[in-house]
């Protein structure tokens, strides 16, 4: 039966076993997979077993489903395919012995707290070394000020709940920006839910907080 292998930041957090027809994906509770992240839509895919193949379709997601790292709408996945959602990889395994899982998982990859969501787990000093040529949001005012934070993942999520949040998504063309919630500026001109391309040296305000988008 076919599974899939749910991980983040490299680590596998859960074990899913393939076994409805139809299988949700999204961030609404009432989904059978749940990412908690501001970057993954209420009902962002739907996975639909038929015969032995599982068939995955994005269903209009802001942000997309990627499916070794090229976006897809609908697709017939193959075994050891890597889809991206949120920050989070799933690893398709066509056949498994394990048995059937009857609960929807919880997947927790963002926060919808109060609280500011963390740009990086370890950001590192403005000028500290980084790899040549990783993009970086250079913090230029708000918490985290003087830093550069890595684009290291797929889906960055940055911001504040209740205020403002957009999200960077890295594609085989390059990295784009959307808004998700609230007051989001770039270059000064408002930024929507649809992904623009960012430019070196191009500027995102979120409320106090001002991203510099940059190669280093």
């Amino acid at each position: 039966m076919p599974r899939m292998s749910i991980s983040i930041d490299g680590v596998v957090i859960r074990e899913v076993t393939l076994a409805k027809d139809r299988t949700t994906l999204g961030r609404r509770a009432y989904n059978d997979i749940v990412v908690d992240n501001l970057a993954v839509s209420g009902e962002h895919a739907v996975l639909t077993l038929r015969g032995g193949d599982v068939q995955i379709e994005d269903l209009n997601s802001t942000n997309g489903t990627y499916v070794n790292a090229v976006a897809v709408q609908k697709r017939t996945l193959k075994d050891n395919d890597v889809i991206e959602v949120g920050g989070c990889r799933i690893h398709y395994r066509a056949r498994s012995a394990a048995p059937a899982a009857g609960t929807p998982v919880q997947v927790v990859v963002g926060t919808e707290s109060s609280a500011p969501i963390p740009l990086s787990a370890a950001p590192t000093e403005s000028g500290a070394l980084v790899e040549l040529g990783v993009p970086v949001l250079r913090v230029l005012a708000g918490e985290n000020a003087g830093h550069d934070l890595p684009l290291q993942k797929v889906v960055t999520t940055v911001g504040k709940p209740g205020v403002a949040v957009a999200v960077v998504t890295r594609r085989r063309q390059g990295y784009v920006a959307a808004s998700v919630m609230g007051a989001v500026l770039l270059n000064g001109e408002p930024l929507g839910v649809e992904a623009v391309a960012l430019h070196e040296r191009d500027l995102l305000e979120l409320g106090t907080l001002r991203l510099q988008f940059a190669r280093v």
